[in-house]
């Protein structure tokens, strides 16, 4: 893709700057519990003050619009000095920016409050780019949506890339084209949903092995009993599944109906049993790969990480962090777990997205990058 302008290169000194951020951190009522987007976060606002920008900071919380910024700003507020406002364009908004001098920096409330956010609603648009004279996007993991901050601003505002923003592009940019030999270790679930990336990392590839409920999948398409596990609608291309780059787990963790997890062969699993993560053998079968590999591209658990079955996931972790490889890792309970395993500084990159790096592997670009272009 066409790279975009900088922030280090934009004349910004006294300017309202409008800056995207991803603040979208995972909450327990109102405790923030990971900060690793919001210290990602930092670089760019921290630029911008020391410029002499007025900086007005904008992002969004959790899926349920009433989820307030609250406890982020005060978290944000351990890095930056910053004042928050519950507001968006009300009149407290408004007054707020108006009373900003050369390198304050303001964190507006949660974007989905305003139903032209996630529309892309050009009223709304409008209604954002008064209060500013430029806009900054630095919210990569939000850049696959083509919602008002994300693309609307871009087109109503001079306009560049924070520097999250780049180094984000930059590094999955050489995901696209990793060095031999190289491993690609993908999760989650919606085979169908996922199938077209699949394809082509196994085109760009050396070997990808699947993990988390796309296991299941792949396992029910070639005829294995998988009981109670989480399944997709659609069925696998058996291309795919046959593609002898593919590599997939020879043994995993089972859940019984009465809570009780066992290690079971993939051909073994029972009825009332549920297959919650992989087993020794199948990690084990992965060490050499990850042993030999220059490029190693991770997104999503090896199993049920929310269920508390994270055993093998911090297993990787821990085994990848060791190898030689350039390590490229997204998607926020897989980089939480490198966290938790203390192995953190040991990886090449830590994106901070996840659907949207899956999306930039696969299209090569993103609508809030076309944005900026």
């Amino acid at each position: 893709m066409r790279y975009f302008k900088n922030v280090a290169d934009a004349e910004i000194s006294d300017k309202k700057v409008l800056l995207r951020a991803d603040l979208n951190v995972p909450m327990q009522g109102k405790v923030v519990v990971d900060t690793y987007r919001i210290r990602r976060s930092t670089q760019s606002i921290l630029h911008l003050r020391e410029k002499g920008a007025k900086t007005v900071v904008l992002a969004h919380i959790g899926r349920d619009p009433k989820e307030s910024l609250e406890a982020v700003a005060e978290e944000l507020r351990k890095y930056v000095p910053l004042s928050f406002v519950q507001d968006l364009t009300g009149p407290e908004a408004q007054t707020a920016i108006s009373a900003m001098r050369a390198g304050d920096v303001l964190l507006l409330e949660n974007l989905r409050r305003a139903p032209g956010e996630t529309e892309n609603d050009q009223a709304f648009v409008q209604e954002l780019a008064r209060a500013g004279d430029f806009y900054v996007n630095d919210a990569f993991s939000a850049a696959h949506r083509a919602h008002a901050s994300i693309v609307g601003l871009a087109k109503a505002l001079p306009h560049c890339g924070g520097y999250l923003l780049e180094e984000e592009v930059e590094n999955l940019s050489l995901a696209l084209s990793p060095q031999a030999p190289s491993l690609a270790i993908l999760g989650g679930a919606k085979f169908e949903t996922k199938e077209p990336l699949i394809k082509k990392l196994l085109d760009a590839y050396d070997h990808v092995f699947l993990v988390g409920a796309l296991v299941n999948d792949a396992l029910k398409a070639k005829g294995h009993e998988i009981g109670r596990s989480l399944i997709s609608d659609g069925v696998p291309d058996m291309q795919v599944l046959n593609n002898p780059k593919l590599l997939l787990p020879v043994d995993v963790l089972v859940e019984r109906s009465n809570g009780q997890a066992r290690v079971r062969p993939v051909h073994e699993v029972a009825p009332d049993e549920k297959i919650v993560d992989i087993g020794p053998e199948s990690f084990a079968s992965l060490l050499p790969y990850i042993r030999e590999a220059k490029t190693i591209l991770w997104n999503g658990p090896t199993g049920w990480y929310e269920g508390g079955y994270d055993d093998w996931t911090h297993a990787l972790a821990h085994a990848i962090a060791e190898s030689k490889s350039q390590s490229i890792v997204g998607g926020g309970d897989t980089v939480a777990a490198i966290g938790k395993s203390g192995v953190d500084k040991q990886f090449t990159f830590l994106s901070t997205a996840g659907g949207a790096m899956l999306e930039f592997l696969l299209n090569g670009t993103l609508p809030g990058l076309e944005a900026l272009e």
